[in-house]
Protein backbone atom coordinates (compact mmCIF):
# COMPACT_ATOMS: atom_id res chain seq x y z
CA UNK A 1 0.00 0.00 0.00
CA UNK A 2 3.04 2.36 0.91
CA UNK A 3 4.79 1.53 -2.48
CA UNK A 4 0.94 2.37 -4.50
CA UNK A 5 0.53 5.68 -2.60
CA UNK A 6 4.37 6.75 -3.48
CA UNK A 7 3.62 6.05 -6.87
CA UNK A 8 0.12 7.59 -7.07
CA UNK A 9 2.28 10.90 -5.34
CA UNK A 10 4.84 10.77 -8.36
CA UNK A 11 2.01 10.35 -11.08
CA UNK A 12 0.93 13.09 -9.95
CA UNK A 13 3.80 15.04 -9.41
CA UNK A 14 5.05 14.15 -13.13
CA UNK A 15 1.59 14.99 -14.26
CA UNK A 16 1.64 18.03 -12.92
CA UNK A 17 5.49 18.96 -14.12
CA UNK A 18 4.50 17.81 -17.55
CA UNK A 19 1.85 19.97 -18.56
CA UNK A 20 4.44 23.20 -17.02
CA UNK A 21 7.20 21.42 -19.14
CA UNK A 22 4.95 21.19 -22.35
CA UNK A 23 3.30 24.76 -22.27
CA UNK A 24 6.84 26.01 -21.65
CA UNK A 25 8.13 24.20 -24.77
CA UNK A 26 5.14 24.62 -26.95
CA UNK A 27 4.55 28.61 -25.54
CA UNK A 28 8.12 29.32 -26.82
CA UNK A 29 7.89 27.30 -30.36
CA UNK A 30 4.55 29.46 -31.09
CA UNK A 31 6.40 32.31 -30.34
CA UNK A 32 9.44 31.63 -32.36
CA UNK A 33 7.39 31.51 -35.55
CA UNK A 34 5.38 34.39 -34.54
CA UNK A 35 1.98 32.74 -33.36
CA UNK A 36 0.39 35.37 -31.39
CA UNK A 37 -0.27 35.51 -27.83
CA UNK A 38 -3.93 35.24 -28.23
CA UNK A 39 -3.30 31.83 -30.02
CA UNK A 40 -1.04 30.79 -27.36
CA UNK A 41 -2.93 31.42 -24.28
CA UNK A 42 -6.40 29.87 -26.32
CA UNK A 43 -4.65 26.72 -27.53
CA UNK A 44 -1.67 25.84 -25.65
CA UNK A 45 -1.71 27.09 -22.57
CA UNK A 46 -5.85 25.82 -21.94
CA UNK A 47 -4.80 22.77 -22.99
CA UNK A 48 -1.72 22.60 -20.82
CA UNK A 49 -4.62 22.87 -17.62
CA UNK A 50 -6.31 20.71 -18.92
CA UNK A 51 -4.13 18.16 -19.52
CA UNK A 52 -4.23 16.12 -16.15
CA UNK A 53 -7.58 15.24 -16.61
CA UNK A 54 -7.51 14.60 -20.03
CA UNK A 55 -4.31 11.93 -20.20
CA UNK A 56 -5.89 10.29 -16.67
CA UNK A 57 -9.30 10.26 -18.66
CA UNK A 58 -7.89 9.13 -22.29
CA UNK A 59 -5.34 5.99 -20.42
CA UNK A 60 -9.27 5.44 -18.32
CA UNK A 61 -11.13 5.09 -21.50
CA UNK A 62 -8.72 2.83 -23.34
CA UNK A 63 -8.30 0.48 -20.51
CA UNK A 64 -12.02 0.55 -19.71
CA UNK A 65 -12.47 2.08 -16.42
CA UNK A 66 -15.67 3.99 -16.57
CA UNK A 67 -16.33 4.88 -12.89
CA UNK A 68 -12.49 6.71 -13.10
CA UNK A 69 -13.41 8.77 -16.63
CA UNK A 70 -16.58 9.92 -14.82
CA UNK A 71 -15.60 10.12 -11.58
CA UNK A 72 -12.21 12.21 -12.52
CA UNK A 73 -14.02 14.73 -14.59
CA UNK A 74 -17.21 15.05 -12.11
CA UNK A 75 -14.98 15.05 -9.14
CA UNK A 76 -12.59 17.23 -10.32
CA UNK A 77 -15.58 19.75 -11.57
CA UNK A 78 -16.83 19.07 -8.01
CA UNK A 79 -13.41 20.29 -6.50
CA UNK A 80 -12.99 23.12 -8.97
CA UNK A 81 -16.25 24.70 -7.62
CA UNK A 82 -16.47 24.01 -3.57
CA UNK A 83 -13.36 23.46 -2.65
CA UNK A 84 -10.69 25.49 -4.90
CA UNK A 85 -13.15 28.27 -4.89
CA UNK A 86 -13.91 27.94 -1.61
CA UNK A 87 -10.88 28.60 -0.54
CA UNK A 88 -10.00 31.43 -2.90
CA UNK A 89 -13.49 33.32 -1.57
CA UNK A 90 -12.12 32.71 2.09
CA UNK A 91 -8.53 34.41 1.10
CA UNK A 92 -10.37 37.36 -0.18
CA UNK A 93 -14.22 37.77 -1.57
CA UNK A 94 -14.24 37.24 -5.40
CA UNK A 95 -15.65 39.95 -7.36
CA UNK A 96 -16.88 38.58 -11.17
CA UNK A 97 -16.26 40.14 -14.14
CA UNK A 98 -20.80 40.84 -15.92
CA UNK A 99 -19.49 38.40 -18.50
CA UNK A 100 -18.66 35.53 -16.18
CA UNK A 101 -22.35 35.83 -14.30
CA UNK A 102 -24.47 36.11 -17.51
CA UNK A 103 -22.05 33.78 -19.70
CA UNK A 104 -20.01 31.54 -18.22
CA UNK A 105 -21.45 30.13 -15.19
CA UNK A 106 -24.86 29.35 -17.17
CA UNK A 107 -22.52 27.63 -19.69
CA UNK A 108 -21.11 25.81 -17.26
CA UNK A 109 -24.59 24.67 -15.69
CA UNK A 110 -25.63 23.62 -19.30
CA UNK A 111 -22.27 21.75 -19.78
CA UNK A 112 -23.64 19.73 -16.67
CA UNK A 113 -26.99 19.23 -17.44
CA UNK A 114 -26.09 18.41 -21.41
CA UNK A 115 -24.12 15.73 -19.38
CA UNK A 116 -26.64 14.18 -17.23
CA UNK A 117 -29.25 14.17 -20.47
CA UNK A 118 -26.90 12.76 -22.63
CA UNK A 119 -25.28 9.54 -20.28
CA UNK A 120 -28.97 8.74 -18.63
CA UNK A 121 -29.91 6.68 -21.85
CA UNK A 122 -32.71 4.81 -20.30
CA UNK A 123 -34.11 7.50 -18.94
CA UNK A 124 -34.43 9.30 -21.72
CA UNK A 125 -34.09 7.54 -24.57
CA UNK A 126 -35.91 3.82 -23.38
CA UNK A 127 -32.28 2.39 -23.93
CA UNK A 128 -31.47 -0.69 -22.60
CA UNK A 129 -28.16 0.83 -20.88
CA UNK A 130 -26.49 3.77 -19.73
CA UNK A 131 -23.71 4.83 -22.52
CA UNK A 132 -21.61 8.12 -23.37
CA UNK A 133 -21.02 6.74 -27.02
CA UNK A 134 -19.03 8.44 -29.85
CA UNK A 135 -22.64 10.25 -31.03
CA UNK A 136 -22.47 12.17 -27.30
CA UNK A 137 -18.35 12.48 -27.49
CA UNK A 138 -19.02 14.64 -31.21
CA UNK A 139 -22.05 16.38 -29.51
CA UNK A 140 -19.90 17.78 -26.46
CA UNK A 141 -17.34 18.71 -29.02
CA UNK A 142 -19.17 20.53 -30.78
CA UNK A 143 -20.34 22.27 -27.56
CA UNK A 144 -16.64 22.78 -26.60
CA UNK A 145 -15.93 24.59 -30.22
CA UNK A 146 -18.96 27.09 -29.56
CA UNK A 147 -16.90 28.04 -26.07
CA UNK A 148 -13.85 28.13 -28.38
CA UNK A 149 -15.35 31.10 -30.44
CA UNK A 150 -16.70 32.66 -27.45
CA UNK A 151 -13.22 32.51 -25.89
CA UNK A 152 -12.06 34.15 -28.94
CA UNK A 153 -13.99 36.59 -28.71
CA UNK A 154 -13.80 37.68 -25.37
CA UNK A 155 -10.06 37.53 -25.75
CA UNK A 156 -10.06 40.14 -28.31
CA UNK A 157 -12.15 42.33 -26.65
CA UNK A 158 -9.32 42.30 -23.46
CA UNK A 159 -6.27 43.14 -24.54
CA UNK A 160 -4.97 43.23 -21.31
CA UNK A 161 -5.01 39.69 -20.21
CA UNK A 162 -2.23 37.96 -18.48
CA UNK A 163 -0.33 36.42 -21.02
CA UNK A 164 1.83 32.97 -21.28
CA UNK A 165 5.70 33.65 -20.40
CA UNK A 166 8.45 32.03 -22.12
CA UNK A 167 12.42 32.36 -21.63
CA UNK A 168 13.23 29.59 -23.66
CA UNK A 169 14.74 30.31 -26.87
CA UNK A 170 17.39 27.13 -27.98
CA UNK A 171 15.53 24.83 -30.43
CA UNK A 172 17.14 22.13 -28.66
CA UNK A 173 15.62 22.85 -25.34
CA UNK A 174 12.18 23.27 -27.28
CA UNK A 175 11.55 20.04 -28.38
CA UNK A 176 13.10 18.80 -25.04
CA UNK A 177 10.64 20.18 -22.61
CA UNK A 178 7.80 19.80 -25.22
CA UNK A 179 9.07 15.87 -25.54
CA UNK A 180 9.80 15.35 -21.63
CA UNK A 181 6.38 17.38 -20.42
CA UNK A 182 4.32 14.93 -23.13
CA UNK A 183 6.29 11.48 -21.94
CA UNK A 184 5.54 12.74 -18.39
CA UNK A 185 1.95 13.34 -19.19
CA UNK A 186 1.88 9.83 -20.29
CA UNK A 187 3.84 8.20 -17.19
CA UNK A 188 2.22 10.33 -14.79
CA UNK A 189 -1.59 9.13 -16.15
CA UNK A 190 -0.71 5.56 -16.20
CA UNK A 191 0.77 5.56 -12.68
CA UNK A 192 -2.43 7.37 -11.58
CA UNK A 193 -4.62 4.77 -12.92
CA UNK A 194 -3.07 2.23 -11.85
CA UNK A 195 -2.60 2.88 -8.25
CA UNK A 196 -5.94 4.67 -7.90
CA UNK A 197 -7.17 1.20 -8.89
CA UNK A 198 -5.13 -1.19 -6.49
CA UNK A 199 -5.90 1.26 -3.72
CA UNK A 200 -9.61 1.33 -4.32
CA UNK A 201 -9.43 -2.89 -3.97
CA UNK A 202 -6.90 -2.94 -1.08
CA UNK A 203 -8.96 -0.22 0.59
CA UNK A 204 -12.36 -2.06 -0.46
CA UNK A 205 -13.88 0.63 -2.11
CA UNK A 206 -15.11 1.64 -5.54
CA UNK A 207 -13.00 2.87 -8.08
CA UNK A 208 -15.67 6.17 -7.80
CA UNK A 209 -14.79 6.90 -4.39
CA UNK A 210 -11.18 7.06 -5.38
CA UNK A 211 -11.20 8.73 -8.78
CA UNK A 212 -13.99 11.08 -6.92
CA UNK A 213 -11.30 12.14 -4.21
CA UNK A 214 -7.83 11.42 -4.84
CA UNK A 215 -7.57 11.63 -8.56
CA UNK A 216 -9.97 14.37 -8.49
CA UNK A 217 -8.22 16.43 -6.18
CA UNK A 218 -4.92 15.42 -7.90
CA UNK A 219 -5.52 16.43 -11.26
CA UNK A 220 -7.18 19.53 -9.83
CA UNK A 221 -3.96 20.82 -8.56
CA UNK A 222 -2.83 23.26 -10.96
CA UNK A 223 -6.20 24.65 -10.84
CA UNK A 224 -5.71 25.22 -7.19
CA UNK A 225 -2.18 26.65 -7.35
CA UNK A 226 -3.38 29.23 -10.04
CA UNK A 227 -6.97 30.59 -8.40
CA UNK A 228 -5.35 30.79 -4.74
CA UNK A 229 -2.23 32.56 -6.05
CA UNK A 230 -4.70 34.75 -7.95
CA UNK A 231 -6.56 35.14 -4.60
CA UNK A 232 -3.71 36.46 -2.35
CA UNK A 233 -2.56 38.54 -5.47
CA UNK A 234 -6.26 40.15 -5.89
CA UNK A 235 -6.86 39.31 -9.57
CA UNK A 236 -10.04 38.13 -8.11
CA UNK A 237 -12.18 37.59 -11.27
CA UNK A 238 -8.99 35.07 -12.92
CA UNK A 239 -9.44 32.80 -9.51
CA UNK A 240 -13.48 32.41 -10.91
CA UNK A 241 -12.96 32.39 -14.95
CA UNK A 242 -10.26 30.07 -14.31
CA UNK A 243 -12.50 27.45 -12.51
CA UNK A 244 -15.39 28.39 -14.44
CA UNK A 245 -13.46 28.14 -17.71
CA UNK A 246 -12.17 24.68 -16.32
CA UNK A 247 -15.14 22.96 -15.54
CA UNK A 248 -16.31 23.78 -18.90
CA UNK A 249 -13.58 22.47 -20.57
CA UNK A 250 -13.62 19.26 -18.57
CA UNK A 251 -16.78 18.31 -19.65
CA UNK A 252 -17.06 19.57 -23.39
CA UNK A 253 -13.26 18.84 -23.98
CA UNK A 254 -11.95 15.91 -22.26
CA UNK A 255 -15.21 13.67 -21.78
CA UNK A 256 -16.00 13.93 -25.21
CA UNK A 257 -12.49 12.75 -26.17
CA UNK A 258 -12.94 10.11 -23.81
CA UNK A 259 -15.91 9.19 -25.48
CA UNK A 260 -14.38 9.31 -29.01
CA UNK A 261 -11.21 6.80 -27.59
CA UNK A 262 -13.77 4.28 -26.36
CA UNK A 263 -17.73 4.67 -26.27
CA UNK A 264 -17.67 4.89 -21.60
CA UNK A 265 -20.78 2.74 -19.83
CA UNK A 266 -22.16 5.01 -17.17
CA UNK A 267 -23.28 3.76 -13.87
CA UNK A 268 -26.46 6.29 -12.57
CA UNK A 269 -24.55 6.18 -9.11
CA UNK A 270 -22.89 9.01 -10.54
CA UNK A 271 -26.00 11.35 -10.92
CA UNK A 272 -25.93 12.92 -7.31
CA UNK A 273 -22.40 13.81 -7.81
CA UNK A 274 -24.08 15.29 -11.37
CA UNK A 275 -27.13 16.67 -9.48
CA UNK A 276 -24.46 18.44 -6.26
CA UNK A 277 -22.46 19.94 -9.61
CA UNK A 278 -25.63 21.48 -10.77
CA UNK A 279 -26.52 22.31 -7.16
CA UNK A 280 -23.25 24.52 -6.97
CA UNK A 281 -23.16 26.24 -10.17
CA UNK A 282 -26.52 27.28 -9.26
CA UNK A 283 -25.43 28.83 -5.84
CA UNK A 284 -22.75 30.39 -7.75
CA UNK A 285 -24.66 31.95 -9.82
CA UNK A 286 -27.11 32.84 -7.33
CA UNK A 287 -24.38 34.11 -4.76
CA UNK A 288 -24.11 36.98 -7.67
CA UNK A 289 -26.92 38.36 -6.48
CA UNK A 290 -26.91 38.04 -3.02
CA UNK A 291 -24.40 40.63 -0.69
CA UNK A 292 -22.59 42.72 -3.43
CA UNK A 293 -23.63 42.07 -6.40
CA UNK A 294 -21.20 40.20 -9.02
CA UNK A 295 -19.42 39.01 -6.16
CA UNK A 296 -18.60 35.86 -3.87
CA UNK A 297 -18.57 37.02 -0.54
CA UNK A 298 -16.26 35.37 1.98
CA UNK A 299 -19.39 33.70 4.05
CA UNK A 300 -20.78 32.18 0.87
CA UNK A 301 -16.91 30.70 0.13
CA UNK A 302 -17.28 29.20 3.59
CA UNK A 303 -20.71 27.67 2.71
CA UNK A 304 -19.29 25.68 -0.27
CA UNK A 305 -15.80 24.86 1.41
CA UNK A 306 -18.74 23.22 4.15
CA UNK A 307 -20.71 21.47 1.58
CA UNK A 308 -17.47 20.15 0.08
CA UNK A 309 -16.05 18.48 3.52
CA UNK A 310 -19.98 17.28 4.00
CA UNK A 311 -20.20 15.66 0.40
CA UNK A 312 -16.46 13.74 1.19
CA UNK A 313 -17.75 12.65 4.29
CA UNK A 314 -20.86 11.59 2.55
CA UNK A 315 -18.21 9.59 0.21
CA UNK A 316 -16.10 7.77 2.51
CA UNK A 317 -18.84 6.37 4.75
Amino acid sequence: MIVTILLLIAGLLLLIKGADWMVQGASSLARKYRISELIIGLTIVAFGTSAPELVVNVIAAFENHPDIVFGNIVGSNIVNLFLILGISGIITPLVVQRSTVWKEIPFSLFAALILFFLVNDVMFFKSKINMMGRIDGFILLVFFILFLVYIFRQMKKDKDLPQPETQIKNNFKIWLFILIGLASLVVGGKLIVNSAIQIANSLGVSEKVISLTIVAIGTSLPELATSVVAAIKKNKDLAVGNIIGSNIFNIFLILSISSLVRPISFDTIFNTDIFILVGGTIFLFTAMFTGEKKKLDRWEAIVLLIIYIGYTIYLIK
